[in-house]
């Protein structure tokens, strides 16, 4: 892979983050111009009161000023207090990551069985698997998530009581090693299944596009030619050059890991990002979705720089564009 070809992509991803730290600041102050009076409303505090609030949260002084102090923490790696308790951004947000990487990387993984299901069904395009499989993945790709899990809330938690409620794990447990593992998977496999039947239809339905595009390619024609076995040639030849969509649809998705469910993690209530953007969209906690909000763009932009490099790995001619 050529150095010309990483750099260009490296200095991309940099400039985009460049911007969202840019647009980052400026829209919620857009938004809310003073955050401070509308988090205190009526609760008879003083001037002098909202003033020192004012003061604590960085938010005196020009918008210039502002930006200027606003930078200067990022790299200091502080993301601002939350308004909500006090406490620092970075704090809140690394207490809720591991959860949702827990969670929601779990069902993504459940979620790529899609994959291996679209490539089959669009190598037998017509048949009836195909035909099976593509309304099926039609219907679970169209059913909102908020109402998948609050089905599955009703039914097997409320109703049959195979599922705990919600949470990471039982309240007031003691329970440690194995036990705490296994209290936590019992909790998380409702929501993980909720997920993965909503990521699942779309994996499918891009795996099975794009083994149709490569079934019209040329080379196939002449791997059949040549004698070799159509199992052979689906696994050696149409695969590898169908699977560059589902890498880039793998990474992208990957990056949203850390966005988390905000639905999902909210009906079950399950302590991660998700959940954490929910309760501060209610506040409104403008250092809270400021600092939410860049993770996860930063995320995003992450995976998609790896979707790219992996892109000229498996394919030679980006890199050459």
């Amino acid at each position: 892979m050529r150095a010309g070809f990483v750099i260009r992509k490296l200095l991309g991803a940099l400039s985009t983050l460049a911007f969202v730290v840019v647009f980052n600041f400026f829209l919620f102050r857009i938004v809310n111009p003073n955050p401070v009076d509308s988090m205190f409303r009526g609760r008879n505090l003083t001037r002098s009161q909202l003033d020192e609030m004012t003061r604590k949260f960085n938010l005196d002084g020009s918008k210039f000023d502002q930006f200027l102090g606003y930078v200067q923490q990022l790299f200091s790696g502080d993301l601002g207090l939350s308004f909500k308790g006090n406490r620092p951004v970075a704090d809140v947000i690394g207490e809720a990551l591991w959860p949702t990487l827990l969670l929601v990387g779990s069902s993504t993984l459940l979620a790529m069985l899609g994959i291996t299901l679209g490539y089959r069904a669009g190598w037998r395009r017509g048949s009836r698997f195909d035909s099976t499989s593509t309304s099926l993945s039609m219907v679970t790709y169209s059913m909102p998530e908020f109402w998948v899990g609050m089905v599955f809330l009703g039914v097997f938690s409320s109703t049959l009581g195979w599922f705990p409620v919600g949470g990471l794990e039982d309240s007031g447990s003691t329970a440690t090693g194995l036990a705490k593992l296994l209290d936590q998977l019992h909790h998380m496999a409702l929501p993980a299944i909720v997920l993965a039947i909503a990521y699942v239809g779309e994996y499918m339905i891009v795996a099975r596009s794009a083994m149709i595009e490569t079934l019209r390619e040329d080379y196939l024609q002449l791997a059949r030619a040549k004698g070799m076995r159509d199992d052979e040639v689906r696994r050696k030849h149409a695969v590898p050059n169908a699977r560059l969509p589902v890498v880039s649809l793998s990474a992208i998705n990957f990056g949203f890991i850390v966005s988390g469910a905000i639905a999902v993690e909210s009906i079950f209530s399950w302590p991660g990002i998700g959940q954490a953007t929910f309760l501060a969209l209610k506040g409104p906690d403008l250092p809270m979705l400021q600092g939410l909000f860049l993770v996860i763009s930063a995320a995003v932009i992450f995976a998609n720089l790896v979707a790219d490099l992996l892109y000229g790995k498996l394919d030679p001619r980006v890199v050459g564009r």
